[in-house]
C-alpha cells in the first residue's frame, strides 16, 4: 500500500530536522492532506508550471522542492497570480507539496554536502557546526530491567552523539519507595516501604526526539510511576555533529584555481562560471555553500583558499580579496542541484528501512532560467 504525505514529511524532518532552518524560513508541508497515499514523490529545486506538469505525468502525488513556493504570506488565491496559479493547480491535481530550504542546506544529508561530494572534497564538516538543544535524560529502574528499556529509547532516537550510536550510562545502587493504597507496584506491596536494588540509567537525547523518547520509556518501563529527570544541556553544538552553516574540505589533489572551476563546469553542468583571484593559483582548502553564499565569506576565509558558491556581488568579491580569499561563482541553480540525486538515495534508502512502499523521483526539468542569476 502507498505511504501516507505525512509519512514522507517524517522521512524528510530526519534528513533536514525543522529546527534547522534559518528564523522566517517557510519550510515543511506547504499544501496538501496529511493523510493523502502518494505511490510517487517528485524531487525538484523549483516549483514551476512545467515540473507540476510533470508530477502530473509521472503519477507523483507529492512534490519535495528546496525553494518554497509559499515564501510570504498569500493574502488571496486569485487567477493571474503566478504562484496562486501554481497552488491552484497543485490543488486540483491532489498533488501535496514540502519544501526543504535553509533546513536542507545545513543537513549533514543536503546540499552543501552533495556539493562537496559532487566537487571531490574529502574530510568534510560544516563551517560552522548547527547548534541542536540537547538533554540528558535519566531514569531510575530494575538492574533486570535495564537491556530492555535501553533498546525502546535507543529505538526512537537515544543515545547518539555524533557518529556513535546506543550510547548510556548506568550505575547501580539502591532505590526506596512506599506505595500508597491506589497503586499496584511491579515490585513490593502497597503500604510497605521497599529497598530495591535499581540503576541509575543516562541517555543523551536530542530535543525534537524528547516525545518519542519519553514515550517509548515509557513504555518500557516495569514502574507504574517510573522516575524521569530531563536537564539541559549548555553545549549542544560541540557534541560530533555533522549538520551546519556551509561545509569545507580539501581536494585529493591540489589544483589551480582554473582547474577547480572547469571540475565545477564538468560536475555541476554549468556553462557559466565566474573565478575570482589569480586563476593559476594552487588551491587544496575548499569551503562550498550551495545558492547564495556570499555571505560566508568572513567565516571561510579563516579556514579555505576559495569558496565555490553562487550569487557572488561586487562588495562580496572586494571583501574576499581583501582577505585573501579566491572565489568561484558556479551559479545558484548549478550548486543545489547535485542535492536532488542524493536526496532521492537517503529517501529511498529511508523509506526501505521502515517498510513504506513509495518512489522518489528526480525531476527530468531543468528550472535554470538562463542569463545572470
Amino acid at each position: 500500500m502507498a505511504c501516507r504525505v505525512d509519512e514522507v514529511a517524517a522521512l524528510m524532518e530526519e534528513i533536514a530536522p525543522l529546527e534547522l532552518a534559518a528564523e522566517g524560513d517557510n519550510v515543511g508541508l506547504l499544501l496538501g492532506d496529511p493523510a493523502q497515499r502518494v505511490e510517487r514523490v517528485l524531487l525538484t529545486i523549483d516549483v514551476t508550471g512545467e515540473v507540476v506538469e510533470e508530477a502530473g505525468r509521472r503519477g507523483a502525488g507529492m512534490i519535495v522542492a528546496h525553494h518554497p513556493l509559499i515564501f510570504r504570506p498569500l493574502h488571496n488565491l486569485v487567477a493571474g497570480d503566478p504562484v496562486s496559479d501554481l497552488v491552484m493547480e497543485m490543488t486540483r491535481r491532489g498533488i501535496s507539496l514540502y519544501a526543504a530550504h535553509t533546513n536542507l542546506d545545513a543537513s549533514e544529508q543536503g546540499v552543501n554536502a552533495a556539493l562537496a561530494d559532487a566537487l571531490g572534497l574529502v574530510k568534510t564538516r560544516p563551517l560552522e557546526p548547527a547548534s541542536f538543544p540537547h538533554f540528558k535524560l535519566v531514569t531510575f529502574l530494575p538492574v533486570d530491567s535495564v537491556d530492555r528499556l535501553r533498546e525502546a529509547v535507543f529505538q526512537a532516537g537515544a543515545g547518539v552523539i555524533g557518529e556513535y550510536s546506543r550510547c548510556s550510562f548506568y550505575a547501580e545502587g539502591v532505590g526506596t519507595f512506599l506505595a500508597g493504597e491506589g497503586t499496584e507496584p511491579s515490585v513490593g506491596r502497597r503500604g510497605e516501604e521497599e529497598r530495591v536494588r535499581e540503576c541509575r540509567l543516562e541517555f543523551l537525547v536530542e530535543g525534537r526526539r524528547i516525545p518519542a523518547v519519553l514515550s517509548a520509556l515509557r513504555e518500557a518501563h516495569p514502574y507504574e510511576e517510573p522516575a524521569v529527570d530531563l536537564y539541559p544541556l549548555d553545549n549542544p553544538g560541540r557534541l560530533g555533529y555533522l549538520a551546519g552553516i556551509g561545509r569545507m574540505g580539501e581536494l585529493e589533489e591540489p589544483l589551480t584555481l582554473e582547474g577547480l572551476a572547469k571540475r565545477c563546469r564538468e560536475a555541476l553542468g554549468c556553462e557559466e562560471v565566474r573565478v575570482f583571484g589569480d586563476p593559476w593559483r594552487t588551491v587544496r582548502r575548499v569551503a562550498v555553500c550551495g545558492g547564495r553564499g556570499g555571505f560566508l565569506v568572513p567565516m571561510a576565509a579563516r579556514v579555505a583558499e576559495v569558496l565555490v558558491t553562487g550569487d557572488v556581488d561586487h562588495h562580496q568579491a572586494l571583501d574576499a580579496k581583501s582577505r585573501g580569499l579566491a572565489l568561484v561563482d558556479a551559479g545558484h541553480y548549478h550548486t543545489e542541484r547535485p542535492v536532488i540525486a542524493r536526496l532521492g538515495n537517503v529517501l529511498d534508502r529511508a523509506a526501505r528501512e521502515r517498510g513504506l512502499e513509495v518512489v522518489f523521483l528526480a525531476s527530468e526539468v531543468d528550472t535554470y532560467p538562463g542569463g545572470a542569476e
